[in-house]
């Protein structure tokens, strides 16, 4: 029988791709997913180090599972306990030391030596594999070539680490200095993902648009050249990318925006502050005109693009005006979505050593009036789909009967009726309405091909 796999994944969608791997290297040695933690023979916690007090929710998560490893040797078998991810990276020697009972952990740049890690925690049960170094070869060299793939959306990742080093990022600790894959392999791995069902492949990065693999002959592709050979694909619909960073944001990539049909009219750009003072104290190293003047280039090269972006409020010496500023560029941006949060300080991080850090109430004002902003944009650009036709990637069923969920070119989740038969394609979808997280509509009778055109042109 199959061993039962239970992996839990926290944070980014890096993240998510690399619990996918890890499935992956595991498949040969008989472990299956698992729904639940529940009865399973190996559970892995894939850790986030961004949001607060990760490291308390880690040690939390792991009490919980405790009792279930102690209920699996209690009936006569075991359960293999790992912590994986940024907090196993960042704080492994302590994990190790305050949960005894974890049998692995091992930082992201590890999991390709996971058949190992598993050789040596079963043999050598109670004490303990710690695997947090960066190794001097790609971890991507020694992944298997084959993928399970849920769905026909698929994660892939072609760059990782950063050598930004903003203030109050723990990034550049946890997964280490900016790495670009070989454009080779990773378009072999497109091509194995599209053999597989996928229509639509979202790249990867830490800071994606950073980019610059080698290609077969010996020159650098930037991300905008390897987007125009994943185009090439026969079969991929679709692609997208995240995240950016507004440094790397070439004008190669800015055209390809406008010159790629693949390539969808959504585009994750944190800027985290509209204040320059507060920006240089972050080490974004952009100023907020600059960044207005990236996006004014990318809707020069697509007018139709929707922007989301993250950001910060509250960082240590942030003054009134200062956070003005930053509601003045999201007036002036306008947002289709956005991530926004109160800066809480990582330990390790130069911002943590800052004076002047803000008083919680105000971060939460603060907060409160950037959050209504945001949503009343974005309920707006949902509002401003009603009437038009747009491509929708079905992906699965929904809660009420002959209701389907997909994705618009703009990420937006759309609600149709239909039959189970149109998951895994693309059909025209006439939006009748849209609400803040979600836009409804009906199937038309036209085709998709016909159906973008109408899209992109209203």
């Amino acid at each position: 029988m199959a061993k039962k796999l239970f992996i839990r994944t926290y944070g980014c969608q890096m993240n998510v791709y690399d619990s996918a791997r890890m499935a992956d290297v595991l498949a040969p040695l008989g472990y299956a997913p698992a729904e639940a933690p529940d009865g399973a023979d190996m559970v892995i916690i894939n850790t986030c180090h961004i949001r607060e007090k990760a490291s308390e929710k880690t040690f939390h998560e792991l009490g919980r599972l405790r009792q279930l490893k102690e209920q699996k040797a209690a009936e006569g078998g075991r359960m293999v306990l790992a912590v994986a991810g940024c907090v196993a990276q960042a704080e492994g020697a302590e994990i190790m030391s305050r949960a005894p009972y974890v049998d692995m952990v091992f930082g992201p740049q590890a999991y390709h030596r996971l058949p190992e890690m598993v050789a040596r925690a079963t043999r050598e049960a109670g004490s303990g594999v710690l695997d947090t170094d960066f190794p001097v070869e790609s971890k991507f060299d020694h992944l298997p070539e084959e993928q399970a793939l849920q769905g026909h959306s698929a994660f892939l990742t072609v760059q990782e680490g950063c050598d930004k080093f903003c203030t109050f990022c723990v990034v550049p600790y946890t997964r280490g200095a900016e790495f670009s894959r070989p454009a080779g392999q990773i378009l072999e791995e497109a091509r194995r993902l599209v053999r597989a069902g996928a229509l639509e492949i979202t790249l990867l990065g830490q800071n994606v648009n950073a980019y610059h693999g080698e290609e077969p002959d010996g020159r650098d592709w930037g991300l905008g050249r390897l987007i125009r050979a994943l185009a090439e694909i026969d079969g991929l619909e679709r692609i997208r990318y995240t995240t950016s960073h507004p440094r790397d944001m070439d004008d190669d990539l800015i055209a390809a925006h406008g010159e790629v049909p693949q390539l969808m009219p959504y585009l994750h750009l944190p800027v985290q502050s509209g204040s320059d003072r507060i920006l240089e104290a972050m080490n974004r190293k952009h100023k907020a005109e600059a960044y207005l003047r990236i996006v004014e280039k990318l809707r020069a090269a697509r007018p139709d693009l929707a922007l989301s972006s993250d950001f910060i409020v509250g960082f240590p010496g942030e003054r009134d005006a200062d956070f003005e500023a930053t509601m003045q560029l999201v007036r002036e941006v306008g947002y289709a979505q956005a991530f926004s949060f109160k800066y809480s300080a990582r330990p390790g991080t130069p911002a943590a050593l800052l004076e002047l850090q803000i008083d919680e109430a105000a971060k939460t004002e603060r907060l409160a009036a950037l959050q209504a902003l945001l949503a009343e944009q974005q309920l707006a650009f949902n509002r401003s789909m009603a009437g038009r036709t747009l491509p929708v990637l079905v992906e699965k069923t929904g809660k009420l009967p002959g209701q389907l969920i997909g994705k618009s070119p703009y990420l937006q989740s759309v609600v149709i009726e239909g039959t189970p038969r149109l998951i895994g394609s693309i059909v025209p979808a006439a939006i009748s309405a849209g609400y803040q997280n979600s836009l409804a509509g009906t199937v038309g009778a036209g085709t998709v091909e016909q159906a973008v055109p109408a899209a992109l042109a209203s």
